[in-house]
């Protein structure tokens, strides 16, 4: 089992530690829910240098990226983030991930870490006939994601000034404890917030320094736990369990995504345009417990004594006190409101289907 370079830092902290996607990674510290608040109400520090960081640079890179993902890439200016998908032939997803525009035809991207090698294959498999240069640089660099509302006072008592902080979903490229570092402002908490990719060498030196300059903010150290928790009432999607091969971007209600008028062909355009125009035989949705139950992954889903879908997600949201989830299902008539059943240890439990934001995010930045 892999573990990243804050592997010390976590036991020195008393962290629990799992395995995710084959990473030896802290689970939790002094508890999923209080670690959850922290994040919502002051701020958090999580440790996220499993995810991937591929460079793509060269004269035909944004082409290349063009044939690749559903979303426009011409339209990425310079310093800017993109949310998009790695799509197969049928228009399923590879991995969801986010692209950066570094400028100069050089791009940054950030993919799954339990995604990173069938990323990498997919991204050399078409390469040929393109003047670029795809790097893998995941072993050289760590990443930590700073999250929550006082994140921007802790980065500026870190040395960088708010004035030099990078916008929602902006990244910048500048200096911290004599390195070069990536900062972006983007997240998966639903709060304002940071992620900062530095080399290896340094993580653990940044890792202290934002703690302690963190103290007077109550940040606290986060775990795996609490960043599901905090995603899933976000309603963002986690790979492997709202996302896979055989879901697509329009099935998976990221529409909003997608750019229908662009010109270049990508893989699974045509899957894709055609759910965009005739509809998809399932869909997401999200919903909260009505009954005194929990929800979790791959429960089934009953309408009318039914089956209609399956749980993807579900968990106790500290932030709401409900038990919510999202799932799939193949019943377009259910809408919000309408009253929905969930199997449980073989007995039929009551939800409601609701928006898919289960709080207000705060993602705006500056």
């Amino acid at each position: 089992m892999a573990r990243t370079y804050l592997y010390n830092n976590h036991i020195k902290l008393g962290a629990k530690m799992v395995d995710f996607a084959g990473w030896e990674m802290p689970v939790q510290y002094t508890g999923i829910i209080e670690e959850h608040n922290n994040v919502r109400i002051n701020a958090g520090l999580f440790d996220v240098s499993h995810m991937g960081e591929i460079f793509v640079s060269g004269e035909d890179s944004l082409n290349y990226l063009q044939s690749l993902v559903p979303q426009d890439i011409s339209k990425l200016e310079n310093q800017k983030a993109l949310y998009c998908q790695f799509t197969n032939e049928k228009g399923g997803i590879i991995d969801d991930l986010l692209i950066y525009n570094l400028k100069n035809n050089k791009y940054l991207l950030v993919v799954n870490a339990s995604r990173l090698n069938a990323d990498y294959d997919w991204l050399k498999k078409h390469e040929s006939g393109y003047n670029i240069l795809v790097e893998n640089k995941s072993d050289i660099y760590s990443m930590v994601a700073l999250q929550g509302p006082k994140s921007p006072d802790i980065l500026e008592k870190a040395g960088i000034k708010k004035e030099e902080q990078p916008k929602t979903f902006h990244i910048t490229e500048t200096e911290l404890l004599n390195e070069k570092i990536f900062i972006s402002r983007t997240g998966y908490t639903g709060e304002d917030g940071f992620e900062i990719i530095i080399k290896n060498e340094k993580v653990s030196e940044l890792w202290e320094l934002l703690l302690e300059c963190g103290k007077e903010f109550k940040i606290l150290p986060i775990g795996l736990g609490a960043r599901d928790t905090l995603r899933l009432e976000a309603a963002m999607s986690l790979y492997g369990n709202e996302l896979n091969e055989e879901t697509t971007p329009v099935e998976a209600g990221l529409n909003w995504t997608l750019d229908k008028d662009k010109k270049e062909n990508y893989t699974g355009k045509e899957t894709i345009l055609n759910q965009l125009a005739n509809g998809v035989t399932k869909h997401l949705i999200a919903f909260k417990m009505t009954d005194r139950a929990i929800a979790r992954h791959e429960y089934p889903i009953y309408s009318n004594k039914k089956q209609i879908g399956y749980v993807t997600s579900g968990c106790v949201a500290p932030s709401l006190k409900e038990n919510i989830g999202l799932g799939y299902i193949s019943d377009l008539n259910l809408k919000k409101n309408d009253i929905i059943q969930v199997m449980i240890r073989n007995k039929l439990y009551n939800a409601v289907i609701t928006d898919k934001n289960f709080i207000r995010k705060h993602n705006k930045g500056n």
